[in-house]
């Protein structure tokens, strides 16, 4: 009888390609809250090249219920995509700063998911502070985001909704982690908008 083994080899990480990120960061002038992800989707998920961008992540839906009472606030339902041109006022009217926690990635599956995201270069959180000294409250929207600051910053990874005073460089923040706005994550569309209020003291 002939015996047959079948052996499964992982994937080689390193034959990924690595992605850039593709965006500067977007802060306003005396910016108070940087809210950092991990990195953007695949282009062809994109609605806008903004942060971000799927039109199927409520953290735009969410920010428009918070400050505009309204889920579709920054929706543009004729074009169906999401409003850059209202977003990018009303970051700057609120003083929000967006970027994100990977510089360069590796895609170990053909999605942005961050189970198989491997972050090959991180922010450089504390130059990004350093410059812009207005910001003191620093969001992070998952998990492996809340990782790689709370690893600058020295301290273990809050619960989520609860935020941790810290410091990166000489730069003193309070670090919240939030829950994650894409759909995958299993919390109602109104609890993440609730969660999301208290960063603002709403």
């Amino acid at each position: 009888m002939n015996v047959f083994f079948i052996s499964f080899v992982p994937m080689n990480t390193h034959l990924q390609p690595i992605e850039r990120h593709p965006w500067a960061p977007f802060v306003p002038d005396a910016a108070r809250y940087l809210f950092l992800g991990t990195f953007p989707p695949k282009p062809e998920r994109w609605s806008m090249p903004f942060y971000y961008p799927n039109r199927i992540n409520d953290f735009w839906r969410v920010m428009g219920i918070i400050f505009m009472g309204d889920r579709d606030a920054l929706w543009n339902s004729e074009l169906q995509r999401f409003d850059l041109d209202a977003i990018k006022r009303l970051l700057e009217h609120e003083g929000i700063a967006l970027w994100d926690t990977g510089m360069a990635v590796r895609r170990l599956k053909d999605n942005a998911s961050d189970k198989f995201l491997e972050i090959v270069e991180p922010i450089d959180l504390a130059a990004l502070l350093d410059a812009h000294p207005t910001i003191a409250q620093v969001i992070t929207t998952g998990e492996k985001a809340t990782s790689v600051v709370a690893a600058q910053a020295g301290v273990d990874i809050p619960a989520i909704g609860e935020p941790v005073d810290c410091k990166v460089g000489t730069h003193p923040i309070r670090l919240w982690r939030m829950p994650s706005t894409s759909r995958a994550y299993p919390l109602a569309l109104d609890k993440k908008a609730a969660a999301y209020r208290k960063v603002f003291g709403l």
